[in-house]
């Protein structure tokens, strides 16, 4: 069986006009909703062995604060995550390590809320620093496709996390 955790980045600040979209960090909201996210996950025992990030700094952050405090090894970066459609993400998935059946991805809409909606036919959106866990019962990750996951997790902070 594999797992994978699909992590939209934190919130992040739009105030510094002069930063490029891909340098954008996390604002105040952001800083606080990863940390108590991934504290979520620790105390429910939720802990994927591999994490792979985009590497726009508003998803590398919240993927090292999540790394941090899970305790896991610093995430690894792969740029064609950023700004992705789900035929790009799904090809990303399908070349996941198979040594790994846990992995989690950090990125950014609309192409994780679109991934989610055709590995599980369920529609949610993926409101910043949201989680969701999409089980295969499959062997390997190249065997990932549409419609082949099931949601078994969902959160994401709520108003005034």
């Amino acid at each position: 069986m594999k797992r994978l955790m699909i992590v939209r980045h934190a919130k992040s600040d739009w105030d510094d006009a002069s930063l490029s979209d891909f340098d954008r960090t996390l604002n105040h909201r952001g800083k606080k909703a990863a940390p108590d996210m991934a504290e979520r996950l620790l105390k429910k025992h939720i802990i994927p062995q591999y994490l792979l990030s985009s590497p726009a700094v508003r998803a590398k952050t919240t993927a090292n604060i999540f790394a941090k405090t899970l305790g896991l090894a610093e995430p690894s970066y792969n740029r064609s995550i950023y700004e992705a459609s789900y035929p790009s993400l799904l090809k990303i998935v399908n070349g996941l390590p198979d040594a790994y059946d846990f992995v989690a991805l950090f990125g950014h809409n609309p192409g994780f809320s679109d991934l989610l909606y055709q590995l599980t036919g369920q529609i949610y959106d993926m409101p910043t620093c949201a989680i969701a866990i999409v089980d295969f019962d499959l062997e390997e990750w190249k065997m990932v496709s549409g419609d082949t996951g099931s949601l078994s997790f969902y959160d994401y902070p709520k108003n005034g996390d």
